[in-house]
């Protein structure tokens, strides 16, 4: 039985937990499909980005290439993966409607050096009424503990947004304050991954992932971002808050 047979099922699972994990969701072929396009897009196309799309551990480095935003706007073979896709198929079955395709990343933590990603609601990020959104995240490498595989809090899509503030980490900038009560690691639940496995996760769930702390292996993945045609955002406060962000990390000497 494949996640097409099952949409009820994976739409109550969603609801109840925050997130839904697909293992296998693409073929090993269709991995080293993704893999060889994205080799193609770093070599001919990242040179041309603008730095606020592309961001580095450490920017005078090549190698230590962190994230990529708005693939879909940079190649054809990235828009067709987002748009019109079993990812957006999927998107519509687990938000119960039609939806519109915000933004596809590059991830990475390379090894030794790649950050923690701080424990965050990606709706704080997104500003939508209502906040009916999701985030899938596909595991390019093996991921594990080690070398930073994503934790969920079950559940958490149901208590609100809790508070956020400023952080340090480049491309995650904003971060839960009071995170690590008793009910968040009571209910933290990780979940380690193989090439082609997808993770989806409610805009409102807590996550988090630890550093890269292996000494070889990095730990790449896609993300899709799609949000329901009923959320409306706030594209003017979005938009300030993006410049104002951009700005600071120009000034930090960060991009």
């Amino acid at each position: 039985m494949t996640w097409q047979d099952r949409p009820e099922q994976l739409r109550e699972d969603f609801n109840r937990d925050g997130y839904v994990a697909l293992r296998g969701f693409l073929s090993d072929a269709e991995v080293a499909e993704v893999h060889q396009n994205l080799e193609r897009l770093i070599a001919e196309v990242l040179p041309t980005l603008p730095r606020a799309q592309v961001f580095f551990e450490d920017k005078d480095d090549p190698g230590t290439l962190k994230q990529i935003q708005r693939l879909f706007e940079h190649d054809a073979y990235f828009a067709k993966l987002f748009f019109g896709s079993a990812f957006e198929r999927l998107a519509e079955i687990l938000l119960g409607g039609g939806v519109e395709g915000k933004n596809m990343q590059y991830f990475n933590k390379p090894p030794r050096i790649g950050q923690a990603t701080p424990p965050h609601q990606d709706g704080y990020y997104f500003m939508l009424e209502p906040c009916e959104a999701l985030t899938m995240w596909l595991a390019l490498d093996d991921v594990d503990e080690e070398n930073g595989c994503v934790r969920y809090v079950r559940a958490s899509n149901h208590g609100g947004m809790r508070s956020h503030g400023r952080t340090q980490t480049l491309g995650f900038s904003q971060g839960i304050t009071d995170y690590g009560t008793a009910e968040d690691l009571e209910k933290e639940v990780a979940f380690p991954a193989r090439p082609g496995d997808l993770l989806v996760h409610h805009a409102m769930t807590i996550h988090r992932a630890d550093g890269n702390r292996s000494a070889s292996r990095s730990r790449r993945a896609l993300g899709f971002i799609y949000y329901s045609e009923r959320a409306k955002e706030d594209k003017l406060a979005h938009a300030a808050y993006q410049k104002r962000l951009a700005e600071e990390m120009v000034e930090a000497g960060k991009i």
